[in-house]
């Protein structure tokens, strides 16, 4: 979490990008730039408005320790902030316009490439944020002679999600529902101090996400008071399960697009 030094996993050593100093970067340009993507919102009346940017930026420091003993890895401070126009009706919210956002990743993409890095993998840890990332990945790859992968986490660690039953009684992942309620209990449930709302008749994720078009109902987010499925029924236990899951798909992903990218 922010604030922590850096920790050694099974011989191997994650380096933070706010914690060297230019020289030290400027030797460190054939690292994979790890940039995680948070979000500052409502999460129903139980979460932390920061719940997207804990929880990004766990996983982005634990994937890169497990994946730095594969391939030289550099994590940069999460972007605390989203596009989350849609949880503004709540308060609590924090949020970038969609034209905001989407220059706000260019402009942090292209510093990296004036900064001499060839391989930047952004880590989205809010839906909100998806499409953009994708669009700034793209668009600054056609400027700038640099490599981008831009993924949600959860996206990555789909299979893995589903082979410990991720999508089972939940909606996975959801927003501040059992899944993510579940991921804070085991992160940090100093900010989780309940009481968590229920709801019934909740049943399994899809299996195979897929759709022929994407449908934004008007009035949605207001319709489900800002959360989803029951998280009352979330723990730490199944927060563990989820996050050593998602930690291990998100490391191969790193490994595997930096050999893509060489």
């Amino acid at each position: 979490m922010p604030g922590q030094r850096p920790v050694q996993y099974a011989g191997t050593f994650m380096k933070r990008f706010a914690e060297l100093n230019r020289e030290q970067l400027r030797a460190a340009n054939d690292h994979l730039v790890i940039l995680p993507i948070g979000a500052t919102e409502q999460h129903g009346p139980h979460l932390a408005t920061g719940t997207d940017f804990f929880t990004i930026t766990a996983v982005a420091e634990e994937a890169a320790l497990r994946a730095s003993g594969r391939i030289p890895v550099l994590v940069t401070p999460a972007l605390p902030f989203g596009s989350s126009d849609h949880h503004l009706l709540f308060g609590g919210t924090l949020s970038l316009t969609s034209e905001t956002y989407y220059r706000v990743l260019c402009d942090l993409l292209q510093s990296l490439a004036t900064d001499g890095f060839r391989r930047v993998f952004v880590l989205n840890g809010h839906g909100g944020n998806h499409e953009l990332m994708e669009l700034a990945a793209r668009d600054t790859v056609l400027k700038r002679e640099i490599h981008v992968a831009a993924a949600s986490y959860w996206a990555i660690a789909w299979e893995a999600l589903l082979a410990v039953d991720g999508h089972k009684g939940r909606r996975l992942p959801g927003h501040a529902g059992d899944f993510e309620t579940s991921m804070m209990l085991n992160l940090r449930p100093d900010l989780t101090p309940g009481p968590l709302p229920h709801r019934d008749n909740i049943g399994d994720s899809p299996v195979i996400r897929v759709a022929n078009w994407r449908a934004e109902l008007h009035g949605f987010w207001k319709s489900i008071d800002g959360y989803t499925d029951s998280p009352d029924q979330a723990t730490a236990e199944n927060g563990k399960r989820f996050f050593e899951a998602i930690a291990g798909a998100v490391a191969d992903a790193f490994v595997s697009f930096y050999e893509t990218a060489s």
